[in-house]
């Protein structure tokens, strides 16, 4: 083949493929295949929960304890205000959202400082950044800054049966980094596998990556389970591996047509700092929520929480992080998008932890507080 014949060879093969599918192939028949769907929607949206919360306690610095939620006594703040900008495609999908607020603040605390990059000062803004591909007509692969596949309750307000959250919620992730596969298996069964930073982590720790799964199950309309595990280590490389392990299962019932009910259990492990075996940790959630009209509805929890070896709540008490609570709670939607709720928050423990002026070591092992809220969906 001469040089020339070659060059226009490639020169039309370049042209082939650079026209759509429906003109460079053709079925058996000689029409032309369906070019791929390559249509995109983008949408825009945003939301904020606005909140006042009075804690008889009364904490000094105005911080309230153990909680995420509505964390500053005896103040008209901003629980959670996001922007958000949603892609969808038939392969292809993708969000962006940007936040803030005092759930926000507290929520990410946590997250590490290591080098110069790193940190909450930027991070705590990201609520999800993800793109994502279609492999197959039931698998997806998405990668970035995403909500975790742990839990029954959701980082927004808005979504959860109860205002507050439980302890059991607060205690494990609600945020992650990495990349995850999704795949629907049939109408009834979903399951999900996530490589992942760690722990509620975007900046990194150390040279260890870890794993969640996540398996969804609803055999029929009304009832559903989920099982949710986390495998992987959270020391620096400095310190020897501790691998910690969490499973959770959720159970989720319609009980009528108004009456709701759902019960989450969690089960944790970590090595012990000297090496010296494993302990656990473990906590409980039972919600319910009942619809008196469209507009009104009430919902209740009973929780438990013990993390005696403090893996995942430092107190420096003997008994660690170890309560009980309760809560109730109305909710008044006057408009599809607006959203009042209120609800009354009670939490005991069995050492003193909760901020109390009113004890004589301004430390109590009761925390009751007061919470209503104004959340409006845009």
């Amino acid at each position: 083949m001469t040089t020339l014949a070659r060059a226009c060879g490639i020169a039309a093969a370049a042209l082939a493929l650079s026209l759509p599918r429906g003109v460079t192939a053709q079925a058996a028949d000689g029409a032309p295949t369906p070019a791929a769907d390559t249509t995109v929607h983008v949408t825009v949206g945003g939301f904020v929960d606005g909140y006042y919360a009075y804690d008889f306690g009364r904490p000094r610095d105005i911080d309230r304890a153990f909680t995420t939620q509505a964390v500053r006594h005896n103040e008209f703040n901003i629980n959670l205000a996001y922007l958000d900008a949603a892609l969808a495609g038939a392969r292809v999908r993708g969000r962006v959202a940007v936040q803030f607020g005092t759930a926000v603040q507290a929520n990410y605390a946590a997250e590490p400082r290591v080098g110069n990059l790193s940190g909450p000062d930027v991070s705590r803004y990201i609520q999800e950044a993800t793109a994502g591909y279609k492999l197959s007509h039931s698998v997806w692969v998405d990668g970035g800054v995403f909500f975790s596949p742990f839990g029954s309750e959701n980082w927004i307000s808005r979504d959860n049966w109860t205002y507050t959250r439980s302890l059991i919620a607060d205690n494990s992730p609600y945020y992650e980094a990495g990349i995850k596969a999704t795949w629907t298996i049939d109408a009834k069964w979903t399951a999900q596998l996530h490589l992942i930073n760690g722990w509620q982590n975007i900046s990194e720790t150390n040279s260890s990556k870890a794993v969640g799964a996540r398996v969804d199950f609803t055999p029929r309309d009304g009832l559903s389970f989920a099982y949710d595990a986390f495998v992987g280590n959270e020391q620096p490389d400095s310190l020897p591996s501790r691998l910690r392990t969490f499973n959770e299962i959720i159970a989720t019932t319609n009980v009528t047509t108004r009456l709701q009910l759902r019960g989450t259990f969690d089960f944790g492990t970590q090595r012990h700092a000297d090496g010296d075996g494993t302990g656990t940790w473990n906590g409980y959630a039972i919600l319910g929520r009942y619809r008196l009209t469209a507009r009104v509805a009430v919902a209740g929890r009973f929780e438990g929480y013990a993390d005696p070896d403090q893996f995942i709540v430092v107190t420096g008490e003997p008994f660690g992080l170890r309560a009980t609570g309760a809560s109730l709670g109305v909710d008044v939607a006057p408009m599809p998008k607006l959203l009042w709720r209120s609800e009354l928050t009670w939490i005991g423990a069995h050492d003193p932890l909760f901020p109390n002026q009113s004890a004589n070591d301004a430390l109590s092992r009761h925390d009751v507080a007061m919470v209503s809220s104004l959340a409006l969906t845009f």
